[in-house]
């Protein structure tokens, strides 16, 4: 199977990548059932990438029903070790305008209905999330992002709310008296299952509207978030080439071995079909353990 150690997550808008050559798919299966689509594999500037869209080609995948436990799994075992997610976000900040982009640094999980974590059943699991983008992958995406040109913001919270509908206008206004300043449906439970996998994941958020905050707000209408989304992915696909290009192999970030202090249950009592299940998580954690 072909390898890869960068992958892009496509969101709204983004279904393929532009300029990949030797391009392979592969459909791999996973202990967590399906990825969300085919993952093609292909060389951009050099360098081999993986591509990813989140919701299907087509849109087809609620972002409640992105399986994003076989996503990140899938990604792993291709040996990839840095995300770049592309998600569309509304804004609380009026200087966050529509068109915008953002790497945010901070999330808020307000998700219900999704499986967050690979683990469970017999082994538990407590990951460090202070951080939950790695700095070093967003300092690239915003280095980028500047040099296209682009009106990018570095930093910001990003709201990870459930969905598929948009918030109440009295939701939208307590998230921006939080301080927050973008939301989203996707980013969680990405994220935390990137970080368990021990992969970099970093995010540019393309603000598409302003939620439903504001006394005089537009009616959301999809059309008009993709259409928004859209104008901006020529943009979006020229910082993930850039970046791409910036990436070096070696890791100084915590994410490498976030999991290296993260297991709770004593490596004894962790049976041998837990240990199967999990090998391509945290193998080189258990090594020797009896």
């Amino acid at each position: 199977m072909p390898k890869a150690k960068i992958a892009v997550v496509g969101g709204s808008g983004l279904y393929h990548i532009e300029g990949l050559t030797d391009i392979e798919e592969v459909n791999p299966t996973t202990p967590f059932g399906k990825p969300s689509h085919t993952i093609t594999i292909g060389k951009l500037e050099g360098t081999h990438i993986a591509f990813l869209p989140r919701h299907g080609r087509g849109h087809t995948i609620t972002p409640s029903e992105v399986p994003y436990r076989a996503n990140i799994y899938a990604l792993k075992a291709l040996g990839v070790e840095r995300i770049i997610a592309v998600n569309a976000v509304g804004s609380f900040k009026k200087e966050l305008k529509p068109g915008d982009l953002v790497i945010p640094d901070q999330l808020i999980d307000l998700t219900r209905h999704r499986a967050d974590s690979f683990f469970g059943g017999g082994i538990v699991v407590h990951i460090a999330f202070a951080d939950p983008f790695c700095p070093d992958l967003s300092k690239i995406l915003y280095d980028a992002a500047r040099k296209t040109k682009a009106n990018v913001h570095f930093g910001g919270t990003y709201i990870a709310m459930e969905g598929p509908a948009f918030s109440t206008r009295a939701e939208s206004r307590l998230y921006r008296s939080w301080g927050a300043d973008i939301i989203g449906m996707t980013a969680i439970p990405e994220a935390k299952l990137a970080r368990e996998a021990e992969i970099c994941y970093a995010m540019v958020a393309g603000v598409t509207d302003y939620d439903s905050w504001q006394e005089k707000s537009e009616r959301l209408v999809v059309g008009d978030i993709l259409k928004t989304l859209r104008s901006n992915i020529d943009t979006i696909r020229e910082i993930i080439k850039l970046a791409v290009a910036e990436v070096k192999d070696e890791r100084k970030c915590e994410c490498a071995s976030a999991m290296s202090v993260a297991i709770a249950t004593s490596r004894k009592n962790i049976p041998a079909a837990l240990k199967n299940k999990y090998d391509l998580l945290i193998g080189k954690y258990l090594k020797g353990a009896s």
